[in-house]
């Protein structure tokens, strides 16, 4: 199964950012889990949440921001990874002067009702 970039339309997700679901159970073949690229626009970020059931990866491409996993914060570059275990109150903020761009991996996919706003 494949999916074109330019077809995808974006959306807003409960926490706030611009999501493209590039692959996703509901529409793009996968069975398990879903990636998406979420856009968090320059001087804004999402709200806390979390997932209760979905263990989340987060890789940033481009820009940069403060990650916020339970209480612990810290800052995050182009190329850094971050694992959100299920259950874990999670929030991004772009403190960058671009777009901040994230490849969000999901398993189980990513689902409006496993999101939890904490805010």
């Amino acid at each position: 199964m494949r999916t074109e970039y330019a077809n995808i339309e974006p959306f807003i997700t409960k926490d706030g950012s611009i999501i493209r679901e590039l692959m996703h159970p509901d529409g793009g073949g996968s069975e398990k889990q879903s990636v998406a690229e979420a856009i968090v626009p320059m001087g804004s970020s999402t709200l806390a949440h979390r997932h209760p059931v979905a263990e989340e990866i987060y890789h940033i491409t481009t820009g940069s921001g403060r990650m916020t996993l339970d209480s612990d914060v810290f800052e995050v570059n182009a190329g850094d990874t971050v694992l959100i275990n299920s259950g874990v109150s999670h929030k991004i903020e772009n403190t960058g002067s671009e777009d901040l761009k994230i490849l969000c991996c999901c398993s189980p996919a990513y689902s409006h009702k496993d999101t939890e706003l904490l805010e």
